[in-house]
């Protein structure tokens, strides 16, 4: 089955032909998925959970066809990557998720706090370096989902994190208690995670040597140190 082909700008202005491609919905956010290092279509998916794998598969054929991307089977897997057009392309992306930090108030996320993407998010900037030795389980526990989705576990390692929706079955290490919107507002740094724990907006329940590791073994995203130049109070 071919995918439908959507109508152009019928200009031969080059950002209107790149406008054709990129502005299409979702597909900056499929290209932001592979600049941070997801290759495999499940882990794609995973960083833009409302997004239908059968459209996902489409836009990665557009961007294929474009040869902005590559397919390439791996042992039994199938990866996409960049090609060299879609290298060029990182530079932009990461230019405008920097203007959208920068210009955009943090109050525009507060009906759009996905705990799941954060923690998908989390668990590729955690310092494994800095983990203790063995398998170390840290559950979330967010107060303002419902019961069914309130628990989200990271089990970590040296060798990598895991993100668990449902319970792993290992013994929990370290409890961090919180609320979505919060947990978001620490992640991309408009709110200060020492100031959070201070507040008592983040909890933490375990062992005192891991609670007082657990702010070391986050890196939080990387646009957390961009300053906003629409100040919010989040903190309030």
């Amino acid at each position: 089955m071919h995918d439908r082909q959507m109508p152009g700008y019928g200009q031969y202005c080059p950002l209107a032909l790149a406008s054709e491609i990129l502005a299409e919905r979702w597909t900056l956010l499929v290209l932001r998925e592979l600049m941070l290092g997801a290759h495999h279509f499940n882990d794609i998916h995973r960083g833009i959970p409302r997004m239908s794998p059968s459209l996902l598969t489409r836009r990665l054929r557009t961007l294929e066809r474009t040869e902005i991307i590559e397919r390439k089977r791996v042992g039994r897997r199938i990866e996409y990557r960049p090609t060299e057009a879609g290298r060029a392309l990182m530079p932009v992306i990461e230019s405008l998720a920097v203007w959208g930090k920068t210009w955009l108030p943090a109050t525009l996320s507060q009906d759009r706090s996905d705990p799941d993407l954060i923690l998908w998010d989390m668990h590729r900037r955690m310092n494994t370096e800095l983990l203790p030795d063995g398998r170390t389980v840290i559950r979330f526990v967010l107060v303002d989902q419902p019961a069914e989705r309130r628990s989200r576990w990271l089990v970590c390692e040296r060798t990598g994190v895991d993100v668990c929706l449902s319970d792993p079955g290992h013994d929990v290490d370290l409890d961090v208690e919180s609320d979505s919107r919060t947990l978001i507002w620490v992640w991309y740094g408009d709110l200060p995670l020492s100031r959070a724990l201070d507040d008592g907006r983040i909890e933490l329940y375990g062992p005192r040597a891991l609670c007082a590791a657990f702010p070391s073994w986050l890196q939080l995203n990387v646009l957390a140190e961009v300053p906003r130049r629409m100040a919010t109070q989040v903190h309030e």
